[in-house]
């Protein structure tokens, strides 16, 4: 079993890509359907954003531990334009694009942890977590 896998975002196809590596690793730990589901759609949205923002970027899921829990550790980052505002850009309904502004903040509902760090002209960092529920074997 793999604990890290890194994939290259230079186009819409490879949100697919993403969003099955990411499955495919959380799938190993034991997440549930419903969780494996979350998991894909948090990644969708903060590659998609790559994609349409900063055009290149790579996101890297890693199988994580701290202490007893385990998990999954979702890492997408880009060196495009930034976020002038992030906390503008973390509120429902905001979009700078022509969509529903559910991205950032949608992936921060679906995942366990979520931090974002974004420098104007240098690109933006977002680093998500899910933790596999104690009573999943």
């Amino acid at each position: 079993m793999a604990d890290k896998a890194c994939v290259p975002i230079n186009s819409e196809i490879d949100i697919v890509t993403a969003r099955q590596k990411g499955r495919e690793m959380a799938q190993q730990l034991g997440f549930s359907s419903t969780e494996l589901t979350l998991i894909a759609t948090a990644i969708s949205e903060v590659v998609r954003n790559i994609v349409e923002y900063a055009k290149h970027g790579e996101l890297c899921v890693d199988i994580v531990q701290q202490g007893d829990k385990r998990g999954i550790s979702v890492i997408a980052q880009d060196n495009g334009p930034g976020i002038p505002n992030i906390k503008l850009a973390m509120q429902d309904g905001y979009s700078t694009g022509k969509s529903l502004g559910l991205g950032l903040p949608g992936a921060k509902r679906l995942m366990d942890e979520f931090d974002i760090v974004s420098e104007v002209g240098k690109g933006t960092k977002v680093t998500m977590k899910k933790w596999v529920q104690k009573n999943v074997r």
